[in-house]
């Protein structure tokens, strides 16, 4: 209720202010603002929360580490030791399996985090009842002193390539790094299977990850959608940046009755490739290649809105 009077206040001293001179791209010159509204902008500052401080030369990297497949999942201990000497490891992670979970966040029931030692003494671990965001939202707010250096989602167990990165929780926790300026990489490798061989991943997942915290001119929105192909790491010929294929899944539900005689269903589906480009994610990983595909949280289709300002009628 207060925030909301603080911006009642600001919004009718904006509107009464009509001295002010606007210029494009610029907001009201500051001279010009009375003091009303001084006044309020200020009191809305003061409840904002401190920024986190960027590392100093001195401090060595931080590196946040989460994913979806719960914290005893051995694609994200396979993800910890192949990074495990490159900085200040923290790692939270969801408490159970949150596969599918996408860019869902926890409201109306508590969170809670419980330290853990799934990693080792000198690695900073807890376990999370949320879903894959709100690991990422509580460890930027609550756990670290500061903003950390990258974050990383993964292993994954499965793929999270073309479509996929739409429902995933292991990308949705590296873009919501991402929306908190984190250069962000997630990681998959396309086998369920609890024995997977991480070999692969381990070792190009350590490549990424040491270029991206020694680059001087990293974009602080990076986020990667890396996969690894099934194979061995003799067999696998390095990373290919691609582009996302399209591809979705046939979906089906499967109609079935339990034993009380009540209908249920399970979801059901094939997958589709219907992008026949070689320059896709699904075409590297099919010819034993990493793929590695820029994602963004800017969902504007920029072509569209160009196309629909010039041809839509709107006065």
């Amino acid at each position: 209720m207060a925030k909301a009077k603080k911006e009642n206040i600001e919004n009718e001293a904006l509107q009464a202010n009509t001295s002010t001179q606007l210029k494009p791209g610029r907001g009201p010159e500051q001279p010009q603002l009375n003091t009303k509204v001084k006044a309020a902008k200020e009191s809305k500052a003061a409840d904002k929360p401190a920024a986190i401080k960027p590392r100093s030369s001195k401090e060595e990297p931080i590196i946040l580490i989460t994913n979806d497949d719960g914290v005893t999942a051995p694609g994200i201990a396979a993800l910890v030791d192949s990074v495990r000497d490159l900085g200040k490891i923290v790692v939270i992670a969801p408490d159970k399996a949150q596969s599918g979970m996408g860019h869902a966040i926890t409201i109306g029931t508590p969170l809670r985090m419980v330290r853990v030692n799934q990693f080792g003494d000198k690695i900073e671990a807890y376990s999370c009842n949320g879903t894959p965001v709100d690991c990422v939202k509580l460890a930027v707010d609550k756990i670290l002193h500061r903003k950390p250096d990258i974050c990383l989602s993964g292993v994954n167990h499965g793929a999270n390539h073309s479509i996929n990165v739409i429902y995933s929780g292991t990308m949705s926790a590296a873009l919501e790094a991402a929306i908190e300026s984190i250069p962000s990489v997630g990681f998959s490798l396309l086998d369920y299977s609890l024995e997977a061989d991480f070999t692969g991943a381990k070792k190009y997942a350590r490549l990424i990850v040491e270029q991206i915290l020694n680059s001087k001119s990293i974009d602080r929105h990076l986020c990667l959608n890396v996969n690894f192909p099934a194979i061995t790491v003799e067999q696998l010929k390095g990373l290919k940046i691609c582009r996302q294929a399209y591809a979705k899944y046939e979906e089906d539900f499967a109609e079935r009755t339990d034993p009380t005689g009540k209908k249920y269903y399970w979801l059901t589906g094939d997958f589709v490739n219907f992008d026949k480009g070689r320059d896709t994610d699904v075409w590297a990983l099919n010819h034993n290649y990493a793929s590695v595909v820029p994602v963004q949280f800017d969902l504007t289709n920029y072509k569209l809105k160009e196309k629909l300002e010039n041809t839509f009628k709107l006065t």
